[in-house]
């Protein structure tokens, strides 16, 4: 019966949670199956009963953390600002004070990428996460005025999108590396700059004729 199914639902939520707090705290080395039952509070073989082995919980863990991450997260809503330059430099600025906030859960993404060296699994799953990420900055490109407003015509949004990607993971590997040199403000200042001499602004409104 449908109705059945929301106990198992709610217990496998309470285990990936758990899997999260234990791979903040110990890195996805430290998942173990008797470390996330431990912080679950459930019993080992419960734990085993819905993931299996820890390479499944592991796995199951990583889209947790692609749909929460800081490096990965907040390009939904993208489509409500008018102009590009409007809607990148918020986007920008909020990944950027996010990676600031967060610097475990940028970590956390690291440990999952040189996994995904080993694992075709977890290489294929942040590819996606990836090219979404990817998709939504350069369908921002085409919003409002309904053509590309890049400036310099040899600038593709394609291209466009994966620089500033990249720029985006520039960041959180900063964030990671040095924190105490990590400085929002001139990021987000440098961010504001480079974006307006990429985009075009936005085209002036027809005078109105008498």
């Amino acid at each position: 019966m449908p109705g059945e199914r929301a106990p198992e639902e709610k217990r496998r939520e309470q285990i990936l949670r758990a899997a999260y707090e234990v791979a903040i705290r110990a890195g996805l080395d430290g998942v173990t199956v008797r470390a996330v039952a431990a912080e679950a509070r459930l019993s080992h073989g419960l734990v085993l009963f819905h993931f299996g082995t820890k390479d499944q919980l592991v796995a199951a863990l990583l889209d947790r953390v692609l749909a929460t991450s800081a490096l990965l997260g907040g390009s939904d809503g993208l489509e409500r600002f008018a102009h590009a330059a409007d809607g990148l430099r918020t986007f920008l600025r909020a990944q950027i004070e996010e990676l600031a906030r967060r610097p475990h859960d940028v970590r956390l993404f690291f440990e999952y990428w040189a996994l995904g060296t080993r694992e075709p699994s977890i290489r294929a799953k942040i590819g996606e996460a990836l090219d979404g990420y990817r998709e939504a900055l350069r369908t921002l490109l085409a919003n409002g005025t309904g053509d590309t407003p890049l400036r310099a015509s040899d600038v593709t949004p394609d291209a466009f999108a994966a620089i500033a990607v990249s720029l985006i993971s520039g960041f959180a590997v900063q964030s990671v590396a040095d924190p105490e040199a990590f400085d929002m403000g001139a990021y987000a200042a440098t961010v504001k700059h480079l974006l307006e001499q990429l985009l075009a602004p936005p085209a002036s409104p027809p005078p109105i004729r008498s």
